[in-house]
């Protein structure tokens, strides 16, 4: 894999190693927590052959790239983004964030605006806004529950894996919607991350507000959702960022888990591509 040197890190040496298939208009695959690049298999073969040009990276303390103490906050993680599209030179990009990814194009279009970005779709993400607060009555997740999720990761980080995954790929009754290989794999991905990534990246996507910069959005937007979402479920979520980027258009997957674009990955592909090519 090739990689970028990040120049702004105040953590010493630091890569961002990427994938970059196919010819054509540029498309950015940001993955989710606490996997990599990997977990966008299903897609890229389809896109090269629709014909895009498909980079796909790992984030910081992820994958293949390298695995800083520090960093782990939104700013920063879409900083690095900001890089690679520079180093890359890339413009009229597509941006397609799946759930922690989903805050990267955020708070990218948020700080940097789109300039060089023609669309962004959102895939099981996160924004708007997990937490719950008095500003935010409609979060996904209490205070007590983020600090049980980065306890259990520090307590028994594989343990936590194992369930999680579970969880990941299932439906609202508890049914595995991947084959056991699958899901083992994304645990495997998974258990290779940053151990100092996989904590410090809960407190990011759980208690980041990204209200302002949904706000801020002025290009073609998707939001992708599987309304069996156990971990980032779509009414506290992608209905909401639906809702409040103008313009957008929202694909609920029916019977859709988290990992909707591995379980439903027919589906996934499609919707994605027909966006894609018709802005």
């Amino acid at each position: 894999m090739p990689s970028i040197d990040i120049s702004k890190s105040n953590a010493g040496s630091l890569q961002l190693h990427y994938q970059d298939f196919g010819k054509g208009r540029p498309v950015v695959l940001i993955h989710g927590w606490p996997l990599s690049s990997r977990t966008w298999e299903p897609q890229v073969t389809e896109m090269v052959n629709a014909g895009f040009r498909v980079i796909a990276y790992d984030r910081r303390g992820f994958g293949a790239s390298s695995h800083p103490w520090t960093g782990y906050d939104y700013d920063t993680l879409a900083q690095d983004l900001h890089e690679l599209l520079t180093e890359l030179t890339l413009q009229d990009v597509t941006l397609v964030g799946f759930s922690m990814g989903g805050g990267e194009v955020a708070r990218y279009l948020g700080l940097y605006g789109s300039k060089f970005i023609r669309s962004a779709v959102f895939a099981a993400a996160v924004p708007p806004y997990l937490l719950q607060a008095k500003n935010n009555p409609e979060g996904a997740v209490s205070e007590q529950d983020v600090q049980k999720k980065e306890g259990a990761v520090r307590s028994d980080r594989l343990a936590f894996l194992e369930e999680f995954t579970q969880k990941f790929f299932s439906d609202a009754q508890g049914e595995l919607l991947v084959s056991e290989p699958q899901r083992a794999y994304a645990k495997m991905i998974a258990a290779f991350a940053s151990p100092k990534g996989t904590h410090d990246c809960i407190s990011a996507f759980s208690r980041t507000d990204f209200r302002a910069d949904l706000a801020k959005i002025d290009i073609p937007t998707l939001v992708i959702h599987g309304d069996s979402d156990q971990i980032v479920p779509l009414e506290v979520s992608g209905a909401r960022t639906h809702q409040a980027v103008r313009h957008s258009a929202l694909h609920v997957i029916k019977n859709g888990p988290h990992g909707c674009n591995l379980s439903h990955a027919q589906e996934f592909n499609h919707a994605l591509i027909a966006f894609l090519k018709a802005h």
